[in-house]
């Protein structure tokens, strides 16, 4: 980044996002995660949610955060991983989350993939179905990966519903129609870095016009980088450029969009006040 003549969106002083979704224990990030937390939390990113993918990514995702404060983790067993699970997985968990309250603030990711199809479809929803369970028994927000799975994935979180701590859909793909059910579920909807690319109309237009109120943002990171990174190793930092496209199509500032998607995110996760210090 720093030998790119590409600048960030700057936040004026008070304002911060919060990446709600990176993937920091990924090799992408080994030999250099300091220096790339130190350049987000200087450029008003204040904190970073480290997702659980595997019960191997949810130990690491839990040793950054305990390392590092502006870190916190989820713990899950993302669709592609579900064939794995043994007997034991849902409880070793269960007991990471709770000797780690203070670091675990949400369950996830976990869903539905059908574009990938690593696990059988039924496979997925079976454990998809235990694990919103046990994330309900945890007292955690979902994080919900659905892709190319619409309908099953709305189908099984209605009659897992209600979800008294509440949950989001990562990565959002969908159209507005889809927006509006998963808002209907109470749902957060978050933005990531692909809302910047061209042909990206349906997420512009849901990122335009669902409520400010509803919405996160996130990096998705290393993957999915905003334009104008788009094929480099994407990172906290350039969550500045998510935030200013959603700016953009709002016709607001992007220390609104900050302040609001940064309440929406400490809300949902129940993160600590002292993630949002005057920067």
């Amino acid at each position: 980044m720093k030998n790119s003549p590409v600048s960030l969106p700057l936040l004026t002083q008070g304002a911060c996002l919060i990446d709600t979704h990176c993937h920091l224990d990924m090799d992408a990030y080994k030999d250099d995660l300091e220096t790339i937390l130190e350049q987000a939390y200087q450029n008003h990113v204040c904190a970073v949610i480290s997702i659980g993918i595997d019960e191997k990514s949810t130990r690491q995702a839990i040793s950054l955060a305990k390392k590092y404060n502006m870190v916190k983790a989820t713990i899950g067993i993302h669709p592609h991983d579900v064939g794995h699970i043994h007997p034991q997985t849902l409880n070793i968990l269960a007991d990471l989350a709770e000797k780690n309250r203070n670091h675990v603030v949400g369950y996830g990711e976990i869903g539905l993939d059908y574009a990938k199809n690593y696990a059988a479809p039924d496979i997925q929803r079976r454990h998809f179905c235990s694990q919103l369970a046990l994330a309900k028994d945890l007292g955690l927000p979902v994080i919900i990966h659905d892709r190319d799975a619409h309908d099953d994935t709305l189908r099984i979180l209605r009659q897992a519903a209600p979800f008294p701590h509440g949950g989001v859909m990562h990565c959002f793909s969908g159209d507005i129609n889809l927006a509006r059910q998963v808002l209907d579920l109470g749902f957060h909807i978050s933005i990531p870095g692909v809302v910047t690319f061209k042909n990206a109309v349906d997420l512009q237009e849901v990122a335009r016009l669902a409520p400010l109120t509803s919405l996160l943002l996130e990096t998705d990171g290393p993957f999915l980088t905003p334009v104008p990174w788009r094929g480099k190793r994407n990172e906290p930092s350039f969550l500045l450029h998510t935030a200013q496209m959603v700016a953009d199509l709002r016709g607001i500032s992007i220390n609104e969009v900050a302040r609001q998607t940064s309440a929406n995110a400490m809300a949902l996760f129940q993160l600590p006040t002292d993630l949002l210090v005057a920067l």
